[in-house]
């Protein structure tokens, strides 16, 4: 569920998971929804048979919001992306972070939460769960980086994280030294916005870099951190293993992210075959 949701690729993940473990009488459809609509959309969720969903923008708050049952994700992020029907009701659980960290776990052969600080570019919604789960994982230090450090200072407070310092874009630099990981969160860089100016001269070689944005696959953050030396993570990871809670929850099966699923989406964006400069 989303307004606008054409974009969205989950119909293509769930679907051809759906096909290859044989789930029977299953289809994952895009569902537009208006924002004044949505909460009737819930109170017909199950006379409408469906075993759950997802949620994207703008209704992730929305959902939180309309939803008696949360788990403590969604409780913490206070944001919904994927809502189970259980015996009791709906349940709103949030698989963002989830999905960011097993991505890092996936594509990188070197990084470990534990080899060093990581830094944060960015405060918005994505940021939260990105945050949330890097602290979690146990980097040792969180830095996170916003234009307005107000901002950066609020998603601290709301999370209530214990390692975790705010810089404004003037001390960038000083943000990078040391770092072990680079995390961009905002959508600069995304295909049909501005550019991201983020000069890495003070970012460690050896430092892994990641951008959530996946189109394009490689952004120009992307493309200059491999150029440096700097091995990379793209984010079209994140989107393909944030969808694996949700279909084990509704269909009991445990699905897994493998190359022919990775392949198949970056067909769809237009892409032939992966870009290489993997870590």
């Amino acid at each position: 569920m989303g307004w606008p949701i054409s974009h969205s690729r989950s119909p293509l993940i769930h679907n051809y998971w759906i096909e290859k473990y044989g789930v029977a009488d299953a289809l994952y459809e895009r569902l537009a929804v208006e924002p004044e609509k949505l909460a009737g959309v819930l109170e017909n969720f199950g006379k409408l048979s469906y075993v759950g969903g997802n949620v994207t923008v703008p209704h992730k708050e929305a959902v939180f919001a309309l939803l008696a049952d949360v788990d403590a994700t969604a409780r913490r992020l206070k944001a919904v992306n994927t809502i189970v029907t259980t015996p009791s009701g709906l349940q709103g659980r949030n698989t963002d972070g989830y999905g960011f960290i097993a991505n890092l776990r996936e594509r990188s052969r070197h990084w470990r939460p534990e080899n060093g600080p990581a830094v944060m570019v960015g405060a918005g919604g994505a940021a939260r769960a990105i945050a949330a789960v890097l602290e979690e994982s146990g980097v040792p230090e969180l830095r996170i980086v916003n234009r307005t450090i107000t901002r950066a200072d609020t998603l601290i407070g709301d999370l209530g994280l214990q390692r975790a310092i705010s810089y404004d874009w003037d001390h960038l630099d000083r943000a990078l030294e040391g770092a072990a990981l680079l995390v961009q969160t905002t959508s600069l860089g995304m295909t049909g916005m501005a550019p991201l100016d983020l000069k890495l001269d003070a970012l460690p070689i050896s430092a892994l870099v990641t951008d959530i944005v996946y189109t394009p696959l490689i952004t120009p953050l992307l493309a200059a951190a491999r150029a440096r030396g700097n091995d990379i993570v793209d984010g079209l990871g994140m989107l393909l293993h944030q969808a694996v809670p949700g279909f084990e929850a509704w269909f009991g099966v445990r699905p897994e992210v493998t190359p022919e699923l990775r392949a198949l989406v970056l067909a769809d964006m237009g892409i032939a075959e992966e870009e290489p400069g993997c870590c």
